[in-house]
């Protein structure tokens, strides 16, 4: 058996604050990297072509990383149950390190490779919640049960101390001519392109792949917008918000890395309001992992609501809303607007997604289900735990101690549009009309006539009112 360490990558795509390379590193100079295209994800229909085309972004700039400090990082494309322990045994690798995730499908595919590596004698280390500040077994209520409300986690969170970034992988060596050669046959490919898997993305991505991209937009975001963050990050036509999510999904940049740089840009900060703002950004953090703990505790949130009153609810589902809905066809600018800007570019302002989200559950009565998955088969930075904690968060049917949440579109778009900007940027057809009517949802019917754009497809109000009754019909029935 030789010195090497296979290093499994997943959702952690850079060498650099890397908790499980930094592992690796302590018991062998010799690590090769590796990443298993997984047909299991692939194949299935809530893959976005965005997403996909960000991810061999990001691999490839991987490899490059690899190659500048000395090894490579070998392509896999089969299930990795049995693609991981056939080249590692093939390689007579010492062990095989990754991070371990939260979400029930990897957990159960990572125990079914520590079996199969288990009978073949490798070791293995797969401890690190290296996307994560705290584990989920680290976070407790008082009663030693995971938090299921938000705010008593925050409180907690926060009071915890936080790692420094670790340092990055350096002094390394990877496989010799002989081994590269075996690693061919056991498997390795070239990297493909999203092209090559089936999945065509033609427009700009939001933000260039790799983990020097990501670096850039952390210091770019902390030179400026993040001192005013807690204000501008609910307007959609201003560029207040990091768009870092696509980064932390694919781990491009490590977590520690972004925590420490608001904590450096606390001890620069000279006001209370700039404070604020920082402090703001760092509960959005917190969410992400209020989530993903509720994933890891929690695994059937992947399956439906967490609320009970939710599980049967009558939602009515009608087809020709949800293709209205997916298409920005609504009638309502603001929630077109944000529809239409998530299907040309893979991404959608936070603000929006909630808006969206009310929109579809709360006026057209559909089964949030089916907003989540639309999102997963669109959004550049599809999470699991991320997007179901959204969604369910908006439908009123996950963790949330308020029962009834439901977004006006015309209220939301007079606090935070009200100038229509984000409308009109991407409403094409209604850059020419009013403001006032933009703004108020109230277009004439002549005027939507004569830009073609539709009526809105339902009534606001009397929606809103439909929704409280089937709620109070069926909590009645609980």
């Amino acid at each position: 058996m030789s010195d090497l360490i296979l290093f499994w990558h997943r959702r952690d795509l850079r060498i650099s604050d890397h908790t499980g390379l930094a592992a690796a590193r302590e018991k062998s100079p010799k690590i090769v990297g590796v990443f298993c295209l997984d047909p299991q994800i692939l194949q299935s229909d809530d893959i976005a072509p965005a997403r996909v085309k960000y991810m061999i972004g990001c691999l490839q700039s991987l490899q490059e990383r690899y190659r500048q400090v000395g090894s490579q990082l070998l392509v896999l494309q089969n299930d990795p149950v049995v693609a991981i322990p056939k080249l590692a045994a093939a390689l007579q690798a010492k062990a095989v390190f990754w991070n371990w995730d939260v979400e029930p499908y990897s957990q159960r595919r990572d125990l079914a490779v520590i079996d199969a590596l288990k009978t073949q004698g490798i070791e293995f280390l797969n401890y690190n919640w290296d996307q994560l500040l705290h584990s989920p077994t680290e976070i407790f209520s008082g009663a030693k049960t995971p938090y299921t409300v938000y705010t008593p986690f925050w409180k907690n969170w926060i009071t915890k101390s936080k790692a420094k970034p670790v340092k990055i992988l350096e002094n390394i060596t990877g496989l010799t001519e002989k081994e590269e050669k075996i690693a061919q046959q056991m498997g390795t490919i070239n990297l493909p392109t999203a092209e090559d898997l089936g999945f065509i993305w033609d427009e700009e991505l939001i933000i260039s792949p790799g983990e020097l991209a990501a670096q850039t937009r952390l210091d770019n975001f902390v030179k400026s917008a993040i001192y005013e963050y807690q204000e501008q990050r609910n307007f959609p036509a201003v560029d207040g918000t990091s768009q870092l999510s696509a980064a932390l999904k694919f781990g491009v940049i490590g977590i520690r890395t972004i925590w420490q740089t608001t904590i450096e840009a606390l001890a620069h900060s000279h006001s209370e309001e700039v404070n604020a703002s920082i402090q703001t950004w760092q509960k959005e953090l917190a969410w992400r992992e209020f989530y993903q703990h509720a994933m890891y505790h929690f695994p059937t949130l992947a399956d439906g609501a967490y609320r009970d009153i939710f599980k049967k609810f009558p939602w009515q589902n009608n087809e020709e809303y949800f293709q209205a809905w997916c298409e920005g066809k609504t009638g309502y600018p603001i929630v077109d607007a944000a529809m239409r800007q998530l299907n040309q570019t893979g991404w959608m302002h936070n603000r929006c997604r909630m808006i969206v989200a009310s929109f579809l559950t709360k006026d057209l009565i559909i089964n949030p289900q089916w907003g989540e998955k639309y999102f997963m088969q669109t959004l550049i930075d599809g999470d699991l735990s991320a997007n179901n904690g959204g969604w369910q968060w908006s439908a009123s049917s996950g963790m949330d101690p308020q029962p009834l949440r439901i977004f006006n579109p015309v209220s939301q778009t007079q606090k935070f549009d009200a100038e229509a900007e984000y409308i009109r940027q991407w409403v094409w057809e209604l850059r020419s009309v009013d403001s006032e009517y933009l703004i108020t949802g109230k277009i004439p019917p002549l005027e939507c006539h004569r830009v073609n754009y539709p009526k809105p497809i339902v009534d606001h109000q009397k929606q809103q009112a439909l929704f409280k009754q089937l709620y109070q019909q069926q909590k009645q029935r609980e």
